[in-house]
């Protein structure tokens, strides 16, 4: 899905190595697959960045990666820039956008449209393999 919701986009690369490894899989494990002399860009929501000093190997992670913060509705910036304290983080200027993850999976879950929240590849995606439909 990845892969279909940055098609096109010549800024954004998917990566599959996530996807590759077997077991566990931790940010920080990742970021160390790469080498050290890449910069990398973490994009997280703002809610997802308040929490990372919760993650595995949470400082690693500040030091290895610049934390680019998307805004999200309810989400306070120092809230987040104090959990970041200490890492490289910048904030996106773009809309507080009430979409997520969580949002879209429940969504589907409950038989409502995730179309036009997504890239019509990735709805089209979701759609036709029956991913995050009810049980």
């Amino acid at each position: 899905m990845a892969v279909l919701a940055v098609s096109g986009v010549e800024y954004f690369d998917a990566d599959d190595r996530e996807v590759r490894r077997e077991g566990w899989t931790y940010t920080i494990d990742t970021l160390r697959s790469f080498p050290d002399e890449e910069d990398l860009v973490l994009i997280l929501g703002a809610d997802a960045a308040r929490g990372l000093p919760t993650w595995h190997e949470a400082s690693e992670i500040l030091e290895r990666a610049i934390i680019a913060v998307m805004p999200r509705p309810g989400v306070l910036r120092d809230d987040v820039d104090a959990a970041l304290a200490g890492g490289r983080a910048v904030w996106l200027e773009t809309p507080e956008l009430r979409v997520s993850g969580s949002l879209l999976r429940r969504q589907v879950r409950e038989g409502r449209s995730i179309r036009f929240l997504v890239r019509d590849e990735v709805w089209r995606y979701v759609r036709d393999n029956g991913l995050y439909a009810p049980s």
